[in-house]
């Protein structure tokens, strides 16, 4: 019986560099590439870090540049398999997601998140993606030997001085039912059948009665209400112990009292966080099917 094949897969947002995600892949032989490609909804970049440094910070340019297409023949001639994944790579939620979902997707192979290839917004991105506890991604930092031109005619560096590990600390990103609740919470549409007032936000009664009805684990063995009718009082402790309370730490949802009820909202950053991990419900669309 044959085995698996673990592949070196590298994750590398393109931005104004050459050498810098061209050598390590040679190095490490890499079996896949993804290039990460900017479609920002202006269709704009930040300036590269590398392009800071050679005293070009105002610049704000596309990423698009003259030696795209030699960078990506070079890394066809090298790499057998080499993968075009847009991104917006001026916003850090969507470099966490995008990366993150990579990982996943490949989580039986070594995957390798290059650091330096687009500058500081998709830094961050990358980075945090490789500290979430769910992939197993190893973010590496590349130490240009000069940096020397503007970015968009030529590289904003040349050679490599150094490949580095970057160090990361682990971080535990939501569940699949907190990612579940936040997608519930962020779509109005999603609350018919379930609250009809599209004015106010959910109740805490409304997120119980779609976690049973979309199957939802915490929800596994407190699917109906007790024999007297009444309130299932433990569903309500087990919504708040294993995900309102956790997101509300994190300060991804609010949870206000108005009236006898309690009203639950997405904040701002749990829109942010949900866009970033919503991979994980379609991670988990087996295991909900194999309970229902």
């Amino acid at each position: 019986m044959g085995m698996d094949v673990v592949k070196r897969v590298h994750v590398v947002p393109l931005g104004y560099e050459f050498d810098r995600i061209l050598e390590p892949i040679r190095d490490q032989r890499a079996d896949l590439v993804y290039l990460l490609e900017n479609d920002s909804a202006d269709g704009e970049d930040e300036p590269s870090e590398s392009a800071s440094e050679a005293g070009d910070a105002e610049r704000n340019a596309t990423t698009t540049a003259d030696y795209h297409d030699e960078l990506r023949r070079e890394l066809e001639s090298i790499v057998p398999d080499v993968r075009t994944w847009y991104c917006d790579l001026t916003d850090v939620y969507a470099v966490l997601g995008d990366v993150t979902t990579i990982a996943a997707n490949h989580d039986d192979d070594q995957v390798y998140v290059n650091v330096s290839g687009a500058g500081t917004i998709p830094a961050i991105g990358a980075t945090i993606a490789c500290m979430d506890v769910s992939t197993d991604a190893r973010a590496y930092y590349v130490e240009p030997s000069e940096y020397a031109h503007d970015g968009t005619g030529e590289p904003a560096s040349f050679g490599v001085d150094e490949i580095e590990r970057v160090p990361t600390y682990p971080i535990e990103s939501p569940t699949r039912d907190q990612v579940a609740i936040m997608e519930f919470l962020s779509d109005p549409t999603a609350w018919d059948g379930f609250h009809d007032d599209r004015t106010a936000p959910p109740k805490k009664k409304d997120l119980i009665e779609y976690a049973r009805d979309r199957n939802l684990s915490f929800m596994a063995d407190r699917r109906t209400p007790d024999e007297r009718g009444g309130e299932d009082k433990g569903a309500f402790r087990v919504l708040d112990t294993h995900v309102l309370e956790p997101l509300s730490e994190d300060g991804y949802v609010t949870i206000e009292s108005v009236g006898r009820r309690r009203v639950v909202e997405l904040t701002e950053q749990g829109e942010n966080a949900y866009r970033a991990f919503r991979h994980k419900l379609a991670d988990g669309d087996a295991e909900r099917a194999a309970r229902e």
